[in-house]
C-alpha cells in the first residue's frame, strides 16, 4: 500500500527504506511447527486478516476479518492505545521464547501514550507528535524481540513484518482519522560464514488512509494483511459498486441500508447516519467473511463500544494517573 498525499499537516514525508521484511510463512522463524525451527530461536505468530472502517457521521464503525495465515495464526486484536485511538494489531503482534511458554503479545502492557520521546523525534516539523510517540512505543516493543532473529530470512519489498490500523480521532479537532503504521527490519551478515545474521527494525512508515485528500470521495477503509491475502476478492466498497446480489437484496429488505449504500457508492460514506451505519456492516459482515470470525466496534467522541467483541479480553496502555475518570476506553461495557 502506497502512501498517499495530503494537505493535512498530520502528513509525514516516508523515508525510504533500504530492505523490508518479506511475509514468507516458508521461512523457518516463522513457521508454525517447532520441529522446522531450532530450539534457541525465537517464533512470531503472525495475525492475518482484513480490517473495514467506515467513517459515518460522529461515529467510526470498524471491523477486523480474522483471516488465519497459517493452521494456529492468531487473530487480529484491538488495543486501547490512548484515550481518541485503538489500534487493530496485524503480522507479528505475538512472540514466542525458547525458554518462556508464556507469549510475549504487543497488545499487553502497552505503555499509555504520554508525550514524545525526545530521542527519536528528530524531524518534528514533519509528523504530528501523537503519532510519532505511537510509533516510538512499538518500535520499542519489537526491538528486542526482532534482535533475536539471527537467520536470514527471505526478504520482499514493501512488506511489513508489524502493522498497526490506527483508528480514532485527532487532537485539536482534526476530527475522525486512519492511519497504518508498518514496520519493516533490515538485515546483515555478521561473520565470514553467513550463518549468523544481524536484524534490527527500521523506523515505522505512516500512512493515512482517512481523511482522503480534500474533494476525494469519502468511502469506506479497507486494509488487509499481508496485502497478498486473495488479492481477487474485492473490497466491500466494490461489492457494493459492483451491485453484489447478495448486499442488493440485504438492501431491499431494510430502506436504512439501502441509503446507507447509497452515501457509500456516492462517495459521502461520513454523511451516513451512524447507527444505521452499524446495522448495515454488521448485517453484510457474515455475506462477505464465510465462517470467519470477526469483531465488530464502534468510537465515537463520548468513548468505544462493542457491537460483535472478541472472544478474549482487550487490552488497553497501562493507565495514566491524570487521566479523567470518563475519557473513552475499550472497557465500557459491551454492546450486544
Amino acid at each position: 500500500m502506497k502512501p498517499v498525499s495530503t494537505f493535512r499537516s498530520r502528513w509525514i514525508p516516508i523515508v525510504s527504506l533500504s530492505a523490508f521484511f518479506s511475509v514468507c510463512i516458508a521461512s523457518v522463524q516463522f513457521a508454525p511447527a517447532q520441529e522446522r525451527v531450532r530450539s534457541d530461536e525465537i517464533v512470531a505468530n503472525l495475525a492475518g486478516g482484513r480490517v473495514i472502517v467506515h467513517v459515518a457521521r460522529d461515529k467510526i464503525i470498524f471491523a477486523a476479518i480474522d483471516q488465519p495465515i497459517e493452521a494456529h495464526s492468531i487473530p487480529p486484536r484491538v488495543l486501547s492505545i490512548d484515550t481518541h485511538h485503538v489500534g487493530v494489531l496485524l503480522g507479528a503482534s505475538e512472540w514466542r521464547l525458547p525458554a518462556d511458554p508464556k507469549p510475549v503479545r504487543l497488545d499487553k502492557d502497552f505503555p499509555h501514550v504520554t508525550a514524545p520521546n525526545p530521542h527519536y523525534v528528530a524531524n518534528p516539523d514533519e509528523i504530528a507528535p501523537d503519532l510519532e510517540t505511537i510509533g516510538v512505543a512499538f518500535l520499542e516493543r519489537l526491538r528486542p524481540l526482532v534482535s533475536q532473529l539471527q537467520h536470514k530470512i527471505d526478504f520482499k519489498p514493501d512488506e511489513a513484518l508489524f502493522e498497526v490500523v490506527l483508528i480514532g480521532y485527532a487532537p485539536n479537532d482534526y476530527g475522525p482519522e486512519v492511519w497504518t503504521i508498518e514496520y519493516r527490519i533490515q538485515q546483515e551478515v555478521v561473520g565470514t560464514r553467513g550463518d549468523y545474521w544481524q536484524t534490527r527494525p527500521l523506523r515505522p512508515r505512516f500512512t493515512q488512509l482517512y481523511p482522503p485528500e480534500k474533494h476525494a470521495a469519502k468511502t469506506l477503509v479497507e486494509v488487509r494483511y499481508p496485502e497478498t491475502t486473495k488479492p481477487q476478492e474485492p473490497t466491500l466498497s466494490q461489492l457494493i459498486q459492483g451491485n453484489d446480489p447478495e448486499i442488493e437484496d440485504l438492501s431491499r429488505g431494510d430502506p436504512k441500508f439501502s441509503k446507507v449504500m447509497e452515501s457509500i457508492d456516492r462517495g459521502q460514506a461520513n454523511k451516513a447516519a451512524p447507527e444505521d451505519a452499524v446495522n448495515f456492516l454488521r448485517a453484510v459482515l457474515p455475506l462477505i467473511v464465510g465462517k470467519a470470525k470477526f469483531i465488530l466496534g464502534t468510537m465515537s467522541d463520548g468513548g468505544f463500544q462493542w457491537v460483535v467483541p472478541p472472544d478474549e479480553p482487550v487490552e488497553k496502555a497501562k493507565e495514566d494517573k491524570n487521566q479523567p475518570p470518563d475519557a473513552p476506553t475499550l472497557h465500557h461495557k459491551p454492546n450486544l
